[in-house]
């Protein structure tokens, strides 16, 4: 900014005309304010373009929102969960009241999230409080704002854009296997060639084809078993579990009582999400604990980078077949 403005005053050619800064209203009054306002034309409902732009608004914010949502939980140092029916009613109801006085749409986005978390946010104030310093800023200082040359928002978003998509995600990927790697480079290629709504259609019809090859059975098993010293509760996982599988795991892992013991067993799996083995990571880490429930994994390959419980597997079984010995005495 400092640099441009130098030129400015120096009447360089090198000098950022206004086509290349950031262009904000400056009202002047409040007549200029209202100026600024604009209604709704309800006359182009029936148009087909306004019905299709919406529905392309909408999909895309709703897929942006719920990518945001599952890597700002992992941020959060509590591990809560955040109600997705709740956050995408919120924002279809503000995106209706932004659009009444000709607003932009509004999407959760995970940079804003991510600095939050970083600032050390814990609340849901700290949304707030940036948004409202961001209505303060553009109300107080509107001039300052449109001296912020354009290459340098692009610059900070060549920077975030490398960080999404570096080599290194592209080796993660890479060594994650081919159900992660192709859908990833399909869906990059396609957002790149097509565009966001497209690309990312494309993308989940090849996901929703891997994962229908693999996925012909239950993704897991699902029994109790009774003893006298406690209750054994047995999860036995099925040969492919995918990300869609995520939320019934989840559900049940959530419903698993206090001061339990549960045994998840891998060894029939030839694929695990990604997604699923950090849920099952945090479940033994954090959840179990909290609730006091004995977690013993077994069968959990090398690749799954999730260590199995030191006892083992025989172990397990022989100490089931003692506590059964123990029912019949």
């Amino acid at each position: 900014i400092i640099i441009n403005q130098i030129f400015v005053s120096t009447g360089s050619p090198l000098a950022l005309g206004k086509s290349h800064l950031v262009t904000l209203p400056v009202p002047q009054s409040f007549s200029e304010l209202k100026s600024i306002i604009i209604m709704p034309d309800f006359s182009a409902i029936a148009n087909m373009q306004v019905w299709v732009t919406a529905l392309t608004i909408t999909v895309v914010a709703s897929i942006e929102t719920l990518l945001c949502i599952e890597a700002s939980d992992r941020m959060d140092v509590q591990k809560r969960y955040t109600d997705t029916n709740v956050e995408l009613r919120a924002q279809g109801i503000g995106n209706m009241l932004s659009s009444l006085i000709g607003g932009l749409p509004m999407t959760s986005v995970v940079v804003r999230s991510s600095a939050n978390a970083n600032a050390g946010a814990r609340t849901k104030m700290s949304a707030i409080i940036h948004g409202a310093l961001l209505l303060i800023c553009v109300l107080a200082i509107p001039g300052i704002l449109n001296m912020i040359p354009l290459a340098t928002l692009a610059a900070v978003l060549l920077v975030v854009g490398y960080k999404l998509a570096s080599p290194a995600k592209l080796m993660h990927f890479w060594h994650k296997g081919k159900y992660q790697f192709i859908p990833f480079v399909a869906t990059f290629a396609a957002v790149v060639a097509f565009g966001l709504l497209y690309g990312v259609g494309i993308g989940m019809a090849i996901s929703i084809a891997f994962i229908l090859r693999g996925n012909l059975k239950r993704a897991y098993h699902f029994r109790k078993e009774q003893y006298i010293a406690g209750d054994i509760i047995h999860i036995d996982l099925a040969q492919e579990v995918s990300f869609l599988n995520k939320a019934a795991i989840k559900a049940t892992l959530n419903d698993i009582p206090e001061n339990s013991k549960v045994v998840i067993d891998a060894a029939d799996t030839v694929y695990i999400a990604h997604d699923v083995l950090d849920l099952i990571q945090e479940f033994r880490d954090i959840k179990a604990v909290e609730n006091n429930i004995e977690v013993v994994l077994v069968g959990f390959k090398d690749a799954y980078e999730l260590e199995n419980t030191a006892m083992g597997r025989e172990n397990v079984f022989i100490e089931h077949a003692e506590q059964k010995d123990k029912i019949k005495v």
